[in-house]
This record gives C-alpha cells, structure tokens and sequence, in this order.
C-alpha cells in the first residue's frame, strides 16, 4: 500500500507544470485547449444545458399509459408525493429533490462561468465550485443508506443508527470542508487548495466503498433469492447497475481530483482546459446520474408500502 501511494504521488508530482513526461492523456487533452474564445464559450455553455437537463430529468420523467397511450411528461417529484402523499418525506423524494438542486446550481455555476472561474477571492470561488460537488455526494451516499437499511432489515439487524450516522457523516465533510475554505481565504492559497482536493479525493474514494460495501451485499443477497421469486432478476438488475456506475463515477473523480492536487495539467477547475473539464464532467456527474435516474424512474406502488418510510 506505502509503495502504491508513493507512486502515485511521484507520478503526479514529477508531471507538474509542463515538465517531460507529461501522461499521454493530458498531453492530448492538453493538445485540445487551443480553442478560440467561442468555442470556450460553447463549451461551457453546453455543459450548462446539459446540467439544466438533467436537473429537470430529475424532476420530470416520460411515463407510457395504458393501450400505447402517447408518453405524457409529469413532474416526477410531485407524481412521487402524490402516491406517497401521507407518509411524509421518502428517500425516494429525497434523492429526486438534492438531484435536481446539485444540478440546477451547476448550471448555474457554468451559465456565469467566465465569472465564477475569474473571482478574485480564491476560497469563495472554490466554495461555489465545491458545494455542487459536496451536495452530489450526499446525494448518492443517500442510496447507500436506502441499501443499508435494507440489508440490515432482511437480516434482522437493528437500523436505528444507520440513518443517524449518515447525517453524522455528512456533517463531519462539511464541517472539515468549511474549515478548508476558511484556511483558504486566511492562509496559504496553493496550500489550501492541494487540501481541498486530497479531501474531495478522500470523501470520492469513501463513496466508492460504500456502494462497494452494501451494494455488493444487497447485490448477493438478492441473488440467493429462489430464482421464481417476483422482480428478484428485476431488482438484481437495477442495484447491480447502479453500484457499477456510482462506484466507478466516485473512482474516477477520486484519481482525477488527486492528481489534480499536484498537477496543474489535470485541474478541471481552471478556464483553460474547457475539453478536459468537459470530458470530466460528462463521466464523473451527467452520464451517471442520467443512467442513475433512468434506472430508478419506476413510481413506488398507488398503495403505501412498509419499504417507503419517512425520512425522521
């Protein structure tokens, strides 16, 4: 374990500031950022309209009638809170609310691009490109709970301080966060900086496990089931999926914001790399949370269930 760290910190280190060396893969997104000043405006303009997208997909869903009735576009969240109407606020509401902020304040964020990028205070601008992020993963971790709380159910475990240790958690990552942003503005920039990304890499990378960890328990729990039990090949499908996705999206964000740390090439939080931060984006948020939300678009049954609790 010490010599992969240590790898990979010479790796990041010895490609700093255009040195020789530089990874093939950076040297071509690199090789990319001569772009006119329209085409950089395009960019950035395109990844506002595709976060605005998905901030409304998150609301909004197609839905087929009866008989091949044409798809009728409703708004998801109020379709979910009116099935579920007596019961107060599910994790399913939950997760369709914090998507549709997380991507509506990215949209934003890139819309006033040119002077969310260019502020002069450097710990206010990487507080208003830190907190979408820090959102998401609250956002998805809340997945890993709904799954956590399953699991421990079907094996008569207790549940009472699962839900408490998730706004534990949470709590804890922001507060460390607000620290970060505070050295920021009070002490050494660059050294603040490095900080704030070798945490977001920490928190990615503790993502990850989580949807490793009782993604996959749920994932072989669920295929232990007798094989004609109903919606079992159904629901092995959609957890198998999405802890796919969602563990390999915090991966990528983990190595991608870690090399970033250390070398200038890699940062997706500067101007000057539109193509690379278009490519990261794309792969660590908006593809995701599309198949994310695509997978989990079914409305919960008419009738109340026991699964669906209100969030306490």
């Amino acid at each position: 374990m010490v010599k992969s760290t240590s790898f990979v910190l010479q790796l990041a280190k010895g490609y700093d500031n255009g040195t020789a060396g530089v990874p093939p893969i950076f040297d071509w997104f690199n090789g990319m950022t001569e772009v006119s000043y329209y085409e950089k405006q395009a960019i950035f303009y395109s990844l506002c309209a595709a976060y605005a997208f998905v901030s409304i997909i998150a609301l909004q869903i197609s839905s087929r009638g009866p008989r091949g009735m044409e798809n009728e576009l409703k708004v998801q969240l109020i379709r979910i809170q009116l099935r579920l109407s007596g019961i107060g606020w599910t994790t399913q509401k939950v997760f369709h609310l914090m998507n549709f902020v997380v991507f509506g304040l990215r949209a934003i964020l890139f819309g006033f691009y040119s002077g969310v990028f260019n502020l002069k205070s450097k710990a206010l601008e990487m507080m208003l490109l830190d907190l979408p992020g820090l959102l998401f993963f609250s956002t998805y971790t809340l997945l890993v709970l709904f799954w956590a709380e399953i699991f421990h159910q079907a094996r008569n475990l207790p549940i009472d301080k699962l839900r408490p240790a998730y706004y534990a958690v949470n709590a804890v990552v922001y507060f460390i966060q607000i620290c970060i942003w505070i050295f920021i503005s009070v002490g050494p920039v660059s050294a603040g900086v490095e900080t704030a990304k070798l945490f977001f890499a920490v928190i990615s990378f503790t993502a990850a496990l989580g949807f490793v960890m009782y993604g996959g328990r749920l994932f072989a729990m669920l295929r232990r089931f007798p094989i004609e039990s109903r919606g079992r090949q159904k629901k092995l499908h959609e957890v198998g999926f999405v802890t796919g996705i969602c563990c390999i999206c915090f991966m990528i964000r983990c190595i991608m914001v870690a090399i970033s740390a250390f070398n200038g090439k890699a940062d997706v939080d500067v101007t000057d790399h539109p193509v690379l931060i278009l490519f990261y984006y794309m792969v660590v948020e908006i593809l995701p949370s599309i198949l994310v939300l695509f997978i989990l678009r079914k409305l919960p049954p008419k009738r109340v269930s026991e699964q669906y609790h209100p969030i306490q």
